[in-house]
């Protein structure tokens, strides 16, 4: 017997994050993350984007057991920006039942038709800066933070359910870390810093980031860079306030690379924010907790790089530069970087399958496909 039962209390959310631990222990390609991290996200005091968003979140029991978990969330900007009404699934888990997998997501459809929804899709998040698609190839690869891993059974139960169908699919790409910089990013980066007055600002203090704004101006970038992306709602002003707190805070500031426009007051025009790969560390917190020893692996990969990948967090150019080449300038100051701290390879984060300008900036490198992401969507009868 199925039931679903949803979340009511703290004490309830603290079990909805945990089906990921339980169902993932031990695995070695998963990157669960901090439960503390997953509590702030999931709480409605605690996540700006509830300042447009609304969410419940469901756990599946089959003979008394816990069988799965699905949140359920309306993202009312991001259905007014792109003229749909749609319910959100993500932070989907269950185990290998199409009954439990049926029942979660006849959750959410009901959820979301009480609220006036006409489709559900997913795995989406709140916003961009959660995870976003279910893994349908490359489960043999090691995740990322900033994605979520799932076994191979879950796409087959999507084909299974029936009427789900391809909404958007998201690519990940590994890229090799060569032996200097390529002569092709080195002489477009020279040429334009000449051509149009570019150059790299790296961060040095807290105070710059803080204090001086650099912070702010990097998720305002993002927000220029990301506007037309599938399912993409601004980030809001708190929302930003929380990113700058939560990606810029314990970051090595050597490895995030920003290109200003010197002839346009020094506009912010690129970023580049990297950061060692966690996986591994991340493994190493039990149940996603910090103590009483996980920090210590955590502190080790970020502070001393005790990693052979680097994870290419947040690559962005201004619309207005990416015909200039700018992207080079990013490329050149930090692939030194990687070779000085010893990183062997490069992920990067999920891009569209039809994003072909931003495929296209890897050409320079050796580079291949290794994951594949889908979000699903079905029309809620």
């Amino acid at each position: 017997m199925i039931e679903i039962r949803k979340v009511k209390t703290k004490r309830d959310l603290g079990r909805f994050i945990d089906v990921h631990y339980d169902l993932y222990e031990g695995n070695p390609y998963d990157a669960p993350n901090l439960f503390i991290d997953e509590m702030n996200t999931l709480r409605k005091d605690k996540n700006a984007a509830f300042d447009f968003c609304e969410a419940d979140y469901f756990i599946a029991y089959k003979d008394g057991q816990i069988a799965g978990r699905v949140a359920a969330i309306i993202n009312h900007k991001a259905n007014e920006r792109w003229g749909r009404k749609d319910v959100r699934f993500g932070w989907i888990d269950f185990i290998d039942d199409i009954e439990v997998s049926r029942a979660l997501l006849t959750a959410v459809e009901e959820w979301g038709k009480e609220r006036g929804m006409t489709q559900i899709t997913g795995p989406l998040g709140f916003t961009d800066m959660d995870p976003e698609g279910m893994l349908v190839s490359g489960f043999e690869e090691l995740g990322t933070m900033a994605t979520s891993y799932n076994y191979p059974y879950y796409p087959e139960h999507m084909d299974r359910l029936g009427g789900w169908e391809k909404d958007n699919d998201y690519i990940e790409v590994k890229l090799i870390v060569p032996d200097g910089v390529p002569k092709k990013y080195a002489t477009i980066a020279e040429t334009i810093e000449k051509r149009y007055g570019l150059r790299v600002k790296k961060l040095t203090s807290r105070r710059e980031v803080f204090e001086e704004g650099y912070g702010k101006r990097v998720f305002a970038l993002i927000n220029e860079c990301y506007k037309d992306l599938y399912g993409y709602s601004e980030l809001t002003d708190r929302q930003i306030e929380q990113y700058v707190n939560m990606y810029l805070t314990f970051v090595d500031y050597n490895i995030i690379t920003l290109i200003e426009d010197t002839t346009a007051d020094n506009k912010l025009v690129g970023i580049g924010v990297s950061i060692p790969s966690l996986t591994r560390a991340l493994q190493k917190c039990r149940r996603g907790r910090l103590l009483p020893f996980g920090w210590w692996h955590v502190v080790r990969a970020i502070r001393f790089h005790k990693t052979k990948i680097v994870d290419c967090l947040l690559v962005g150019i201004h619309p207005d530069y990416r015909r200039k080449g700018a992207n080079a300038l990013l490329f050149a100051d930090l692939i030194p970087r990687y070779i000085k701290y010893g990183w062997e390879w490069g992920e990067t984060q999920v891009e569209m399958e039809t994003n072909y300008k931003v495929q296209s900036q890897w050409s320079g490198l050796e580079h291949y496909i290794h994951k594949r992401r889908r979000c699903y969507k079905k029309a809620i009868k």
